[in-house]
């Protein structure tokens, strides 16, 4: 009996994962303005919308066109998230942007009466498994465990930010300077400046909001980096870093935010004749250690692997890669006296 009931869940399952591919295709095949009016016949004048992201750049400017599309549609719309916003970067862009967020756990999603989530799929969160989503629209590759009334999942895609372009064009809606601004971000940080898989339609859309956005409002979001109270830590790597053949070493000590780790080695990457800045912290019990390289000859992403693949999570690409290690896992390792001369000890018999 159990082998039966076990061999009817995955029917369920594989039957549930080909009825979420076919609404996807069938959704493919419409055009843009088809797609458009296939979504806003969900909605009505007196539903009240939840739109739930995990909040980034791609995320958060993808609900606020949605925000734009229904605003005249339905009677009420809330955007929430589950995650702390930590990067200053996200902040900034929250702030200068007057992106209305709330915290999802501040919210019931059963009092809307429409529920949607972008740039994300249920199945990615454990706070999103509990909600019944009537809407899905993302760039990520589909997963399983889930369905809704209205599936538009684009893996080919680079950013949610171009979909939701795309959206705005169909509904014959100019984006703000604002909207159009935050667009254009998201397009550029998910694609890393087209540097990573994209879609034509990603750049058709970047070129469009090229000539509607605010160049030193971008400016301004992009470069919030640093908090005030982080200047500490570029005196304490300037103290601290030592420079052997072309590598800078440099241990910060324990740090409130593992981010500001990245800011200082990208920093430092701008050092001539520099080919390796390797960067490291303690946050909560780990130690963080951030490697940025030129990409030439040298690959990041093995070194990290090979230096702390075994005793933490560790990998990336070429010129840039991390390192998150739980102290207890270097019993040898005392985190209070640990500084740049042990971190250098780490490479000592890789890079020679």
């Amino acid at each position: 009996m159990a082998t039966e009931n076990g061999k009817k869940g995955a029917n369920a399952s594989k039957n549930g994962r080909n009825d979420i591919i076919c609404c996807v295709k069938a959704l493919k095949r419409l055009s843009n303005k088809e797609r458009f009016r296939s979504f806003c016949q969900l909605f009505s004048r007196e539903d009240r919308v939840l739109i739930v992201i995990v909040a980034d750049p791609d995320s958060m400017a993808s609900a606020m066109a949605l925000k734009r599309i229904l605003s005249r549609r339905v009677r009420e719309i809330v955007i929430a998230h589950p995650n702390n916003i930590k990067r200053v970067n996200n902040l900034a862009m929250r702030d200068l942007l007057k992106i209305p967020l709330v915290r999802l756990k501040n919210v019931k999603a059963e009092e809307f009466t429409k529920r949607i989530i972008v740039d994300s799929q249920p199945s990615h969160h454990p706070d999103f498994q509990k909600i019944e989503f009537d809407v899905v629209i993302d760039h990520h590759p589909l997963t399983t465990g889930w369905n809704a009334r209205f599936i538009d999942v684009r893996p080919e895609y680079g950013a949610v930010s171009s979909m939701m372009t795309e959206y705005l064009k169909a509904a014959g809606i100019k984006p703000s300077v604002a909207l159009s601004t935050g667009l254009f971000y998201g397009i550029k940080v998910d694609t890393q400046n087209f540097t990573v898989k994209c879609s034509y339609s990603d750049v058709l859309c970047f070129q469009y909001l090229f000539k509607r956005i605010n160049q030193n409002l971008l400016n301004k979001i992009e470069t919030a980096d640093i908090r005030r109270s982080e200047l500490k830590y570029f005196k304490i790597a300037f103290e601290n870093m030592k420079i052997r053949k072309n590598r800078i070493y440099a241990h910060l000590g324990r740090v409130g935010n593992p981010d500001i780790l990245v800011v200082v080695a990208d920093f430092l990457t701008h050092v001539h004749e520099i080919g390796w800045v390797i960067i490291s912290g303690q946050y909560g019990e780990k130690l963080i250690v951030i490697f940025r390289s030129d990409g030439y000859k040298k690959d990041a992403g093995k070194l990290a692997q090979k230096v702390f693949g075994k005793v933490g999570s560790a990998g990336g690409h070429r010129q840039s890669a991390r390192a998150e290690v739980p102290f207890k896992n270097l019993p040898d390792i005392d985190p209070s006296t640990f500084d740049t001369k042990g971190l250098q000890k780490f490479f000592k018999s890789v890079l020679k």
